[in-house]
């Protein structure tokens, strides 16, 4: 019955967006953001008690104000993807340079296959539906769902749009494998906890946060294109996307592969942690990321 409800919950959400004015619906989304700030306190001491860890020089008003950003951020980011899942956003239109990312793109050396390292930054889904929109469609890595009448009528067939394939982690290593072997891209959230066998401790913000080692173990043994990529949110509301150059360090100086690993995935790290402190706002500091005791 739960899932019924939270089902049509779901439904009823994708059918008033629709009706609604865009600057509305952003509107609406932003003031249901700081309601539950304000009220939901686990969510919200926890995402103050992550900015506060990364940055120490902050003091606890401008720790509140970005904490506060965060949340509308992510308000944002809801709201674009109920106008996708509406067909009411044009994807080439929201990415001002489009042009760049395209002509970066088509010069690389694409019979390696393509791991494109992201994080909850930003717009994450609008960006693979634009990649995959324009040519580049890759499978893409996630936590299958607790409801599966919302994973299988909502998230699969939105995340599956313009070409992607939705991969469930637990499976998600044997389809990397195929997909490098024939030459095409994955798309990788390197940004959560990780745990099991897939998981390795290196630094994120100075401080050891569990990380998943898949990205290192597959760049060794396969040798794909490495390429940390990120939507950024500009003022006007379009998107920036950065492209970075592929990342083709392997640890020369280390002699085993574990060491290896530890030293590729924390570079990977240091990357995602770049682009998140020039843009602080626009991370997902709601997640549990240092498994913090709240």
């Amino acid at each position: 019955m739960k899932d019924k409800l939270e089902y049509f919950a779901v439904k009823f959400l994708v059918y008033v967006a629709n009706l609604l004015p865009q600057n509305f619906a952003y509107s609406l989304m932003k003031f249901i953001s700081r309601t539950i700030f304000n009220f939901e306190k686990r969510r919200r001491e926890l995402t103050l008690k992550n900015l506060s860890l990364a940055f120490k020089e902050k003091d606890d008003k401008e720790i509140r104000k970005l904490a506060v950003q965060a949340y509308e951020n992510v308000a944002i980011t809801v709201s674009e993807i109920l106008f996708m899942i509406n067909d009411k956003l044009d994807l080439d239109s929201m990415i001002t340079n489009k042009d760049e990312v395209m002509k970066k793109l088509d010069n690389l050396e694409l019979d390696r296959g393509i791991i494109f390292v992201t994080g909850h930054f930003g717009n994450w889904e609008l960006m693979a539906h634009f990649l995959a929109k324009n040519g580049y469609p890759m499978i893409v890595i996630g936590r299958k769902g607790n409801n599966e009448l919302i994973e299988n009528h909502f998230t699969t067939p939105f995340r599956e749009k313009y070409g992607n394939k939705n991969v469930y982690k637990k499976n998600a290593l044997i389809s990397m494998v195929k997909t490098l072997k024939r030459s095409k891209n994955i798309g990788f959230m390197a940004d959560q906890k990780a745990g099991g066998s897939s998981s390795i401790k290196v630094n994120f913000f100075s401080h050891p946060a569990d990380t998943v080692s898949t990205i290192a173990f597959l760049k060794l043994k396969y040798n794909p294109l490495i390429i940390p990529t990120f939507a950024i949110r500009e003022k006007d509301g379009k998107y920036k996307i950065e492209i970075f150059e592929p990342v083709e360090y392997i640890a020369d100086e280390c002699e085993n592969e574990k060491d290896k690993i530890a030293k590729m995935t924390q570079k990977y790290n240091d990357i995602l942690e770049t682009v998140i402190r020039k843009y602080p706002e626009q991370w997902f500091w709601m997640h549990n990321r240092w498994r913090l005791a709240i």
